[in-house]
Parts: C-alpha cells; sequence; structure tokens
C-alpha cells in the first residue's frame, strides 16, 4: 500500500509518528537515520527470530557503526538504545550458552578471555600495544594506559567498573599513538568478558 492508497487518516497518524530519537540540530552532526532504521530493524527481527544460528549477535551491535550526517539521530540517544540491545542479546547468548555447554564451560570460556586480556593490560605502560607510523594518528597513550589500569584492576581483583563506562571510553589522538583496532578489540573484550558473567 502506498502512501497516496493508505488514504488521509493514515497519512495524518504517520505524519505524526515521533522519530524514535531526537535530531541533531544546526550544524551539528549525527547518525543517518535510514542506516540506524535499518540496523534496528535488522536487530528486531533477529532476537523476535531467537534462532540458535542467530543472524546478529551482542558482538556484531557492539560493532554497528553508521555515517555522519546533518540532522541524523543525536549520536548519545541511539548508542545508549544500542547498549541495552547489546546486553539483551549478550543474556540470551549467555542463557544458550549455559544449556547447551553448561555453566562450567561458560564460566571457563570467560576466565580464558578474561586472563588473555589481563595478559595484554599487564604489559609494560607504552607497550600495551602496537603503535602507528610516526607521522600517523593513534589513541594517546597515555589515556589508554590510564584505562588500561583500569580494566586490569577489575579483571584481577574485581575493582568497580560498569559495562557503560568501558563502552564510552574516549581517547584523543597523538601522532606516533597505539593502534586503534587493536585497543578497541581489547575494550570489546572486556565488555564481552562483563557481559558473560552478568
Amino acid at each position: 500500500m502506498t502512501l497516496s492508497e493508505a488514504g488521509p487518516d493514515t497519512e495524518v497518524a504517520e505524519a505524526h509518528t515521533p522519530a524514535p530519537f531526537p535530531e541533531t540540530q544546526g550544524r551539528e552532526k549525527g547518525y543517518d537515520k535510514a542506516a540506524v532504521d535499518s540496523f534496528l530493524a535488522e536487530a528486531r527481527e533477529a532476537f523476535e527470530a531467537d534462532a540458535a544460528d542467530a543472524s546478529l549477535t551482542s558482538g556484531d551491535v557492539r560493532r554497528a557503526g553508521f555515517p555522519l550526517v546533518r540532522h541524523g539521530y543525536v549520536i548519545a540517544a541511539v548508542d545508549a538504545a544500542l547498549g541495552r540491545i547489546e546486553d539483551a542479546f549478550a543474556a540470551r547468548e549467555r542463557e544458550r550458552a549455559l544449556s547447551r555447554a553448561g555453566a562450567r564451560a561458560w564460566v571457563g570460556r570467560s576466565r580464558d578471555l578474561g586472563q588473555e586480556v589481563l595478559d595484554r593490560l599487564s604489559r609494560p605502560p607504552a607497550h600495551r600495544f602496537d603503535r602507528v607510523g610516526a607521522l600517523r594518528y593513534g589513541y594517546r597513550i597515555d589515556e589508554v594506559d590510564i584505562v588500561a589500569d583500569k580494566l586490569a584492576a577489575y579483571l584481577e581483583s574485581g575493582e568497580p567498573l560498569t559495562v557503560e563506562q568501558v563502552r564510552t571510553v574516549a581517547f584523543r589522538m597523538q601522532r606516533g599513538g597505539y593502534r586503534e583496532v587493536q585497543v578497541d578489540a581489547v575494550l570489546d573484550a572486556v565488555v564481552e568478558v562483563m557481559l558473560a558473567i552478568g
């Protein structure tokens, strides 16, 4: 049914359907609305399908990215929603793994991943990750090392830390800094461990 076939009542209803997220104003950029709406529809379909071989995982939700455009959705609002969606997928994945492999195997897998991350974070400061070339920009080494110390304290002794703190961490850039992809992979792994032990 097209909009013109729907009749005036439907047109009015569709015209007043509120956007799922606030939109950016002026020159501020936000996430492309069509890309976000498409991803959320895919996520909803995958979650409702509840199939054992889900086409979308919590990791896919965590790594979702969208083009930045003017008059897009406000980034913080979308990111907060994605965090909740990731939590829901992770909880379901945990339940499935526990029923399939048992608690011991699930805890063992999470412990192994946590130890692998801890080994990386226990390296000496300024040597925890590969560096980009001297003329290229990477994450600021001192800032990453501060966060690495907090992550290590969480993994070693259970120092307070929330998933949201890890998800929202941001670093400034510097020439010859840490390679972004490696740092981001470790942050993803920490989130995965935190959600696994839930």
